[in-house]
């Protein structure tokens, strides 16, 4: 079986391609990469895919059986850049597409759902076989907050009292391979997420446990939130987007109590403890180096 996986270089596409290493050896995996040089220590083929540049998307797809398409992370030109790489799939002969999508993408109020959704139906007018991974929230989305929390005094958002029910990358990216290498996946939408929602406040309350250090959870005005984001960096369009989804969080738009990334994984999903620890840990390790 030839897998090819879009995104490798990005934080989920190099978790998928290390749980397939270990777990389906037999597997030809085939990285693919804008920049091929930022993919030399996957340890698998890897060949040039640009989004921008359809004439590499042929070449890249030769030979694969089963493609994971990662969803590109260039707001506004996802739908149009994965609608080249699944018609160089068709042509390619691509037997089987698997994509990561957006948790309930058809009916979530998040600015990200409609490309999401538009490239649903592409995939599905394609004629190629396909598994619709319709992921929630990363917990690292908030826990990389941690660190400036810990600075400030504070961990700040916009997403109220709403429940999140998060997930670890590394829980994500173990049902992308479990799909990408079993069999009674056809046709299948899952909703993914978290065994359990979480707000903000659980996550500043565990912070302040794990770190002996008080650090509240202050909600701020959508604006104002922005502005705190554009303060430290961000640009503005990514600034107004995280904010505007933090409100939609705070409205239920990012739970779900399905439970089927545990069931499809076998396992429970990672707890809040663990995902704490882990990004304190994460921090202890920088400031060591």
């Amino acid at each position: 079986m030839n897998i090819a996986i879009t995104g490798s270089t990005g934080h989920l596409g190099r978790l998928v391609i290390e749980k397939l290493t270990a777990s389906s050896p037999k597997a030809r995996l085939v990285a693919l990469a804008r920049t091929p040089s930022k993919a030399s220590d996957l340890g698998i083929a890897v060949r040039e895919a640009d989004y921008d540049r359809p004439e590499t998307l042929g070449p890249a797809l030769a030979g694969v059986d089963t493609l994971l398409l990662i969803s590109g992370n260039e707001l506004g030109k996802r739908a149009v850049q994965h609608e080249r790489v699944l018609e160089a799939a068709r042509e390619a002969g691509v037997s089987r597409v698997v994509y990561t999508s957006l948790l309930h993408a058809d009916t979530s109020p998040l600015s990200l759902a409609p490309e999401h959704l538009e490239t649903e139906k592409l995939i599905e007018a394609s004629g190629i076989p396909y598994t619709i991974l319709r992921n929630g929230w990363y917990v690292e989305n908030y826990t990389a907050s941690i660190g400036p929390a810990l600075a400030h005094g504070a961990l700040v958002g916009s997403a109220g009292d709403g429940r999140v029910s998060w997930a670890t990358r590394a829980d994500y990216a173990e049902a992308a391979a479990l799909v990408l290498t079993a069999e009674g996946h056809a046709g299948r939408t899952y909703e993914l997420a978290g065994d359990e929602g979480y707000t903000l406040s659980d996550l500043a309350a565990e912070v302040s446990r794990q770190a002996g250090k008080a650090i509240p959870y202050h909600n701020l005005p959508e604006a104002e939130y922005a502005q705190v984001l554009m303060g430290v960096g961000l640009p503005e369009a990514y600034a107004l987007a995280i904010a505007s989804w933090d409100v939609d969080a705070s409205n239920g738009a990012l739970f779900d109590d399905g439970h089927e990334l545990s069931r499809l994984i076998g396992r429970p999903t990672t707890s809040l403890e663990r995902a704490v620890g882990a990004a304190l840990a994460g921090l202890s390790v920088g400031a060591a180096g």
